[in-house]
């Protein structure tokens, strides 16, 4: 689609607020069955559902990713409006809660916009095709509106630039935001390398959210090490962990990182 506007462009430039929706791994922490430290330990930071954020900027609310857990995490945060949902890609921990949107478009005439890659964009189709096949476009019901990534877009103030990266066999990508002529923040959930020339287009951004799912190496993700490297080779202001394994201790693990790099957690907001 290139770089298209969604929303009618304001005046008001003023900063982004972010709220990690969630910020575990695929099967969440605590895991089913697991009696290891970090699945008994008692510290609210380390009860992680699946990865997530949330981005309110005065022109408009969206997502990043509809995992499980999205109904929950919406309560939780008392999210009741949203314009738009962009998707990295289509494993199952990013996209189950799908459903959970209608309510962001229940009246007769609401839709949601939806963005995704065309690989992506097939897969949802397939996976929640009542949605899209034109034939529910009840009220009370998802109604997406397809958007199909090809390039930068933009919402409202926001240019939004996919960045390719490897995470196993699908087709992945990462997020830049940019307002104002500033690189704002860049969101990778799933990643194992950021592909082609996305480090140096990552360069000098304000804040990083990578994935560290833990300590020892991973096939299709990074790990503390591979994350610390990133961080190191674009030169954020601020870097914060996220999409965690249950190897990981907030409290344990946190104080074991450079300055400047934080263990995100379920619930943490700020504004970029």
């Amino acid at each position: 689609m290139g770089c298209v506007s969604l929303f009618a462009m304001p005046t008001d430039n003023r900063d982004m607020t972010l709220t990690f929706l969630g910020t575990g791994t695929s099967v969440g922490v605590p895991v089913i069955g697991c009696d290891c430290e970090t699945c008994r330990s008692e510290d609210p930071r380390d009860r992680r559902t699946r990865s997530s954020i949330h981005l309110a900027t005065p022109e408009a609310n969206l997502i990043v990713d509809t995992g499980p857990d999205l109904r929950a995490q919406c309560l939780r945060e008392g999210i009741s409006e949203l314009d738009a949902v962009l998707y990295t890609h289509a494993h199952m921990d990013h996209v189950t809660g799908f459903d959970d949107l209608r309510r962001f478009s229940a009246g007769a005439d609401e839709t949601i916009d939806v963005f995704a890659r065309p690989a992506t964009m097939e897969a949802l189709k397939r996976m929640f095709s009542f949605a899209f096949d034109g034939q529910n476009r009840y009220p009370g019901y998802i109604k997406p509106e397809e958007n199909v990534i090809d390039g930068s877009f933009v919402i409202g103030e926001s240019q939004i630039t996919p960045i390719e990266v490897r995470h196993g066999k699908v087709d992945t990508v990462g997020f830049l935001f940019e307002r104002g002529g500033r690189k704002r923040l860049a969101y990778f959930p799933d990643c194992k390398v950021i592909e082609g020339g996305g480090l140096e287009r990552l360069e000098g951004v304000e804040v990083l959210i990578i994935d560290a799912l833990r300590h020892s190496s991973h096939p299709t993700h990074m790990n503390f090490e591979e994350s610390l490297a990133a961080v190191e080779a674009i030169g954020p202001e601020r870097a914060y962990f996220t999409h965690i394994a249950d190897q990981v201790m907030h409290a344990r693990d946190e104080p074991l990182l450079p300055k400047g790099v934080t263990i995100a957690y379920d619930g943490l907001q700020f504004a970029v």
